[in-house]
């Protein structure tokens, strides 16, 4: 028997235990009136708390003993094209029958198209742990995000013709945005969709690095506007595999080795219209990027608590100078920083979740007409907070991920290096999670106008009113001076509005900041919910108000990078 990957994780359990879903059930359960029409959805909240913990341990299950033995041997196997054609490892094979087995495959999907109607923190803590099984194998796993792109908005045909193939598990999903001379620029994107007489559009163009390109339905951003060159000109498209699509390349990866990174031709690929035209970028694109930067933020922690795990076992086996090399100072002072650093991350990934599930309940009750007034009113202020905190959990979560996944490796020493340990595995896997899905220098500029209208400056002030004593009271004081110091590097920021480089070179700065400063408060208040958890605002603080601080002096004293350097 092996590993149950919820089970054997008490931070994941706490989470899930103090997630605050209550409005969210509510929501999503239309008041639990779902069961007079489907038998197997809950009658109250406890009942909805019962199946969604039925499922996150199944799913930890899954990850423990199917998907994470398999995980090296598809990292060695990796993925193949031949005659146009990608095949999945056999374990990769293996662990999508399991999840499909499983009926995982439509997680956040209403009832009414056969998915489990879970809310996407639910989602999110599954992501985790497939990811610390096999981060190739969430790049599968998490595009579930496209049926609910589709879901939200598609047309009814479209819903009712894809989503139950999606739920099934009949059809799979990728996102074809990137193209070889537009990158992050998607603006840029030249892939163009034309209509035909009767109405029809056909796609032709180039897309490159798109995950799972294989995949049997594709959401495609093209351009529909002649004459047009930003974003504005580019519309969203439905696509599903045929002759005209071709996959004419796979990328030879440092790592995700069970997952495809494809370049595909479309030839005249017959394509639906996804909502409006002109729409493609500014809004579903948008929405998708969302949706894909808490799925790498998920991925990331899952990536970060394998590695940390590997290097803590290693260290209590590993005997130098007469005791386990945990007993050394430095190295024990390593596995603190990594353990701070992976559920300093979790609980900034599940904040961010319940904000995002809120946000997407709130939508869908309005876009169903049986939203309350004060649902329509939230709306916007969910919107504003998910669209500051998904960059920003982003941001932190790959950062950590990588630095987590390098420090694991050093744990090891020279075997670390080593193929035959796990170690150099979460290195390679790591490296891409703050790179794909936007970087972490895109992260900040989508972050910054959010710190800048002060987004979060409600639940900060929310969380300051919390009943802290003692320790946690002084911590909180610090934090929240920290989230001061924040106000002040705007205002310095804005005394620079015409100069954009000072703007892009402070933005980091000012983002990590109040990054730093909202997960310090988060953690304090899950410290009232356990007292135990005061160790862990104690030496997140120990570790990153010193790093607040000299961000808040580069920005104070106008610290810029000399250019002239360069030239050096």
């Amino acid at each position: 028997m092996g590993e149950n990957f919820f089970l054997d994780n008490s931070d994941l359990q706490f989470h899930f235990d103090n997630a605050e879903l209550d409005e969210v059930f509510r929501m999503r359960e239309d008041d639990y009136s779902q069961k007079g029409q489907y038998p197997q959805a809950p009658a109250s909240l406890q009942e909805a708390l019962s199946i969604a913990r039925a499922r996150l341990e199944e799913a930890g299950m899954l990850s423990g003993e199917v998907f994470a033995p398999h995980a090296t041997q598809v990292d060695r196997d990796n993925v193949h094209l031949a005659g146009g054609h990608v095949d999945y490892p056999f374990g990769t094979q293996e662990n999508l029958a399991a999840i499909q087995e499983h009926g995982l495959c439509g997680v956040t999907l209403p009832r009414k198209y056969n998915g489990l109607n879970l809310p996407t923190t639910i989602y999110s803590m599954m992501t985790e742990m497939v990811s610390r099984a096999d981060a190739s194998l969430q790049n599968l796993f998490g595009l579930q995000s496209i049926a609910e792109t589709l879901y939200r908005f598609g047309d009814d045909a479209q819903r009712d013709r894809m989503l139950p193939r999606f739920a099934s598990g009949e059809v799979d999903g990728a996102m074809a945005l990137t193209e070889p001379e537009a990158g992050s620029d998607l603006q840029s994107v030249k892939t163009f969709a034309r209509q035909d007489a009767d109405g029809k559009w056909f796609i032709n163009g180039k897309k490159r690095f798109i995950t799972n390109g294989r995949a049997k339905a594709l959401l495609v951003l093209a351009r529909t506007e002649e004459g047009t060159t930003d974003g504005r000109g580019l519309s969203m498209f439905l696509v599903e595999a045929c002759p005209q699509l071709k996959i004419s390349g796979i990328e030879d990866k440092l790592g995700l080795h069970g997952s495809p990174t494809c370049e595909l031709t479309f030839d005249n690929v017959p394509a639906e219209l996804v909502g409006s035209r002109r729409m493609g970028l500014i809004r579903y694109v948008m929405s998708l990027m969302n949706g894909a930067r808490l799925a790498i933020a998920s991925q990331a922690v899952g990536v970060g608590e394998a590695a940390y795990r590997c290097a803590k076992e290693y260290a209590a086996q590993r005997f130098q100078f007469g005791k386990s090399i945990d007993q050394i100072g430095a190295v024990n002072a390593m596995l603190v920083k990594m353990r701070t650093s992976v559920l300093a991350g979790r609980a900034l990934l599940y904040e961010t979740s319940r904000v995002v599930d809120l946000r997407d309940a709130c939508e869908d009750r309005v876009r169903r007409g049986t939203a309350t007034e004060e649902e329509r009113l939230k709306v916007k202020e969910y919107s504003r907070m998910a669209d500051a905190l998904t960059p920003m959990t982003k941001a932190f979560n790959t950062e950590m991920c990588n630095k987590v996944a390098y420090d694991g490796i050093q744990v090891h020493g020279g075997k670390g290096y080593m193929r035959d340990h796990l170690a150099e595995r979460y290195y390679r896997d790591a490296r891409i999670t703050n790179i794909y899905e936007g970087t972490t220098q895109l992260q900040v500029v989508a972050a910054i106008a959010g710190v800048k209208k002060r987004t979060l400056n409600a639940r900060f002030d929310e969380l300051a009113a919390l009943p802290f004593e003692g320790e946690a009271k002084t911590l909180a004081e610090q934090f929240m001076a920290g989230h001061a110091k924040v106000e002040e590097a705007i205002a310095i920021v804005d005394e620079h509005h015409d100069d954009t480089r000072f703007f892009d070179q402070m933005a980091y700065h000012v983002v990590r900041m109040e990054t730093i400063a909202f997960i310090g408060m988060i953690l304090l208040k899950n410290a009232l919910a356990d007292a135990k958890r005061i160790t862990l605002a104690r030496e997140f603080a120990a570790e990153y108000l010193p790093e607040l601080e000299m961000n808040y002096s580069t920005v104070k004293n106008q610290i810029l990078p000399d250019p002239e350097i360069l030239k050096m």
